[in-house]
């Protein structure tokens, strides 16, 4: 084997060993990457088929609870989406509220793992405060919707 063959060798199994560790680190984000979305993109196409995170408005007069079974409509005043949760929800949680929901799509309605809610006045996801000023629903220089407040 001369040195040039033995070098290619090298090269080519440096290159295979780059590929797989490569494939290795994708497979792995794959499991951990969750998406944000708000209720009119959901709405436009429904994007949720994995795990992912919508943003929203809790609508008013949509929350029912029967025991830990909770049920509520997300907005952001463009479009709305049906949110059924199981569990306790967190102590900031009311109608109007911001809040956060990660879960996955399942007959049209939004099936919650885990609910998160602002954690005080002065706090909104980046996400949900774009969300909202891109629907209409919140513009620069105007006080935030009733029960929001952002920096």
């Amino acid at each position: 084997m001369t040195r040039k063959r033995r070098r290619l060798y090298f090269v080519l199994l440096g290159l295979l060993g780059l590929g797989a560790g490569a494939a290795l680190v994708l497979t792995a984000f794959q499991d951990n990457i969750v998406f944000f979305y708000s209720p009119k993109d959901i709405a436009e196409k429904p994007v949720c088929e994995q795990r992912c995170r919508i943003g929203g408005l809790v609508a008013g007069g949509s929350l029912v609870k029967e025991g830990q079974n909770i049920s509520f409509d997300l907005t952001d005043a463009a479009a709305t989406v049906s949110v059924k949760y199981v569990g306790i929800l967190p102590d900031l949680f009311r109608e109007g509220q911001g809040v956060v929901a990660e879960g996955r799509m399942n007959n049209g309605a939004f099936i919650a793992s885990n609910v998160l809610a602002k954690h005080d006045e002065n706090y909104m996801p980046p996400e949900v405060a774009k969300a909202l000023k891109d629907s209409g629903h919140w513009k620069e220089g105007e006080a935030p919707p009733a029960g929001m407040n952002n920096n």
